[in-house]
């Protein structure tokens, strides 16, 4: 499993994690550890708190330091206090005395200053040993950083697959000019493509993988890109981590991008 510097954390991750939405399987969370993906993606808002449960029991036997373990509040308790409490909240429900990221879930109506605020509060405290954000596009990104004191912005988790890569145009290039990492949540998710799909199988063939392993080896291909795929199953791990070690060559690389093109964004940022 290959592993890159997490932004501006100082640790180095698992390009490959474990996306846990809406609930997770706890024993595929376990293989997944057992097989290098020890970077847990979370949030109270999942299940209502039951996926963190889950994450908790899942982690338990494992080393506190071996795991990377980020979860997301919800803008509704992003205000300074309530960021702290919802943190504690995530922390009693998953069992552990800290989390390695803590990222504002989406933009609400608090105002920015306060929930980054209440954010470096938390690392101050050693609640959480860096900050992020969530579905956040370059504006608000710009407004975020600007707020913060002490902290910089480790990573911004966005909606990024093979059917939505306007990423790559926006929130990408924003995370390599300031340091952070960019993760792909929904990473399997892409259009129907009778053509692409062919080109997925031929690719996955050569590499003896599987298609959903070159897709997300395509996601990771720049360096400062991490993807959390969910851990649904074992097979879906076993799949999952193949990625985590596949190198495409530069010419896979130009076909997938020619059979899933990049498209201009119209609108907002896309979130799922």
């Amino acid at each position: 499993m290959k592993r890159r510097p997490f932004g501006t954390t100082g640790f180095d991750v698992a390009a490959i994690g474990q996306g846990t939405w809406p609930v997770p399987d706890r024993d595929a969370l376990r293989h997944g550890i057992d097989l290098g993906m020890t970077h847990i993606d979370t949030a109270e808002l999942y299940g209502d708190g039951r996926s963190e449960e889950i994450v908790g029991e899942a982690i338990a036997p494992y080393p506190r330091e071996s795991l990377f373990v980020v979860s997301k509040v919800m803008p509704s308790n992003a205000t300074r206090i309530g960021v702290a409490r919802a943190c504690e909240r995530s922390l009693r429900r998953l069992g552990i005395d800290y989390l390695d990221c803590y990222l504002l879930h989406w933009r609400g109506a608090v105002a920015l200053d306060e929930t980054m605020h209440g954010l470096e509060d938390l690392v101050r405290d050693g609640k959480i040993r860096s900050l992020g954000v969530s579905n956040f596009d370059p504006w608000d990104l710009r407004e975020a950083a600007a707020a913060l004191e002490q902290e910089r912005i480790a990573c911004n988790q966005v909606l990024y697959n093979l059917g939505e890569r306007t990423p790559e145009a926006y929130e990408l290039p924003w995370a390599r000019a300031s340091g952070a990492a960019l993760v792909a949540y929904t990473p399997l998710a892409r259009p129907k493509n009778a053509g692409g799909e062919e080109l997925l199988a031929e690719v996955a063939a050569r590499h003896r993988v599987t298609p959903e392993a070159v897709a997300l080896a395509f996601l990771v291909r720049d360096p400062i890109a991490f993807a959390i795929p969910k851990a649904a199953s074992m097979r879906h791990v076993e799949a999952n981590v193949a990625a985590g070690s596949l190198q495409l060559e530069d010419a896979e690389l130009a076909a997938i991008d020619a059979a899933f093109p990049a498209r201009a964004r119209t609108g907002p940022l896309p979130m799922n």
